[in-house]
């Protein structure tokens, strides 16, 4: 193998829970945001957002304004003002609450060392190259493939031509590694040996270990 392509959040970090961003939020309104008000606000958002989860739903993330026009009508049919709808986005918009599992440095820098190039494939309305810059991996990604650059979200074929473009790769000499069957697992439909695991619960959960057994 030559590649391995990480999708991000749920596979090298963990996102925060709705109640963790709702009370980011809150601290970022300079509200207050103990248990009670934290819950009745998820609930909220949650009773809101609906059963079809309009807040993921195909395409927001390959397209910025689309993006924050559904998190704010939700907001908004949540009864939520506008200066905390502002201070939700701007949470859900912040790399810092995304926190990296603590094999994710480890294993991607062990790759490296063995000559595998490393994209980043994900689908995001952010730039989370900064991301990967605070824990010092800057240097060993080597392509980004960022659903909002791209125009294109997994399982679309053309985020997955850019990351092998970007990384001069056939689709033989690259692994898609994921957490999701069908963003990630469709890897495989364009030739692509995909590497499902466990959505990631915490930064102690240490799954990259298989990356590395099947990369190297």
């Amino acid at each position: 193998m030559r590649a391995v392509l990480f999708d991000w959040r749920g596979t090298l970090v963990v996102s925060p829970t709705p109640e963790e961003w709702v009370a980011d939020g809150l601290r970022r309104a300079g509200r207050p945001h103990d248990a009670a008000i934290v819950s009745e606000i998820a609930t909220r958002i949650r009773e809101s957002n609906g059963d079809e989860d309009r807040m993921d739903a195909p395409g927001l993330d390959a397209d910025v304004a689309l993006h924050r026009a559904a998190f704010m009508e939700v907001f908004s049919d949540a009864g939520l003002d506008e200066e905390l709808a502002e201070a939700l986005y701007g949470s859900e918009l912040d790399y810092a609450s995304n926190r990296f599992a603590n094999d994710a440095v480890l294993t991607i820098r062990a790759l490296v060392r063995a000559g595998i190039l490393i994209g980043v494939v994900s689908d995001i309305h952010f730039d989370i190259r900064p991301a990967f810059a605070s824990v010092g991996l800057a240097d060993a990604i080597s392509s980004y493939s960022l659903s909002f650059e791209v125009g294109a979200q997994k399982p679309h074929p053309d985020i997955y031509d850019h990351a092998l473009t970007s990384l001069g790769v056939a689709p033989q000499e690259a692994i898609m590694v994921g957490d999701r069957a069908r963003p990630d697992g469709t890897a495989v439909e364009h030739g692509i040996v995909s590497l499902l695991l466990p959505p990631l619960r915490s930064t102690d959960d240490e799954r990259l270990e298989l990356v590395l057994k099947l990369a190297l």
